[in-house]
């Protein structure tokens, strides 16, 4: 990605660090909710892996696409989950931020693929693609889609009374998995602006 080292470190970090959680949940859980931890773990370790500063290191163009051939495959079981018509309510509105995540992702793999291969035709000249950054609307479109998720997701994590002390215990386990979505929503922010 493109942009500041020190920043692309702090995401890098931030996503590595929900993925390792994702990791974690997957052990204690199963079904529907082994399939989100397992999907959210990808997530996490290949939004880390593509936040590492262009100025650190400069993937080859093949890479990218590499990774958008991952994240299309990683969305066809969102895809088919919405199609089941075992899909409960509550489980769809999940299914679909995986399948936005998942494609969201497939669009910035792409996005740079196209970038690096206009960078790589021009030579020592470092241009940049004709459209830099995108389809400024598709873009716009998923900063607002991630800003709006990380506010609503923030909001419900906060406590609206008294924080008890310690020994939480489940009610801060279950709080575990909206914290790492809520990382998530936040790199994909940082991840889109750098775009």
């Amino acid at each position: 990605m493109h942009g500041p080292v020190v920043p692309g470190w702090l995401l890098v970090g931030l996503c590595a660090a929900a993925g390792a959680s994702c990791l974690v949940r997957l052990a204690g859980c199963a079904g529907h909710a082994r399939r989100a931890a397992a999907g959210e773990a990808l997530m996490g370790f290949g939004m880390a892996a593509m936040g590492v500063p262009a100025a650190v290191l400069t993937p080859p163009p093949w890479l990218w696409a590499a990774y958008a051939v991952l994240f299309a495959a990683a969305a066809a079981p969102s895809l088919a989950s919405l199609a089941s018509p075992r899909t409960g309510r509550r489980t769809h509105g999940h299914v679909g931020h995986h399948l936005v995540g998942s494609l969201a992702m497939v669009y910035m793999a792409a996005v740079m693929a196209l970038d690096g291969a206009a960078g790589a035709a021009h030579g020592a000249h470092g241009a940049r693609s004709a459209v830099p950054g995108g389809l400024p609307l598709l873009t716009a479109g998923l900063l607002a889609y991630y800003a709006v998720y990380a506010l609503r997701t923030g909001a419900r994590l906060a406590p609206a009374g008294p924080v008890p002390g310690p020994g939480g215990g489940r009610a801060a386990a279950t709080e575990v998995a909206p914290a790492c979505r809520l990382a998530m929503a936040l790199g994909m922010v940082a991840m889109l602006l750098a775009l």
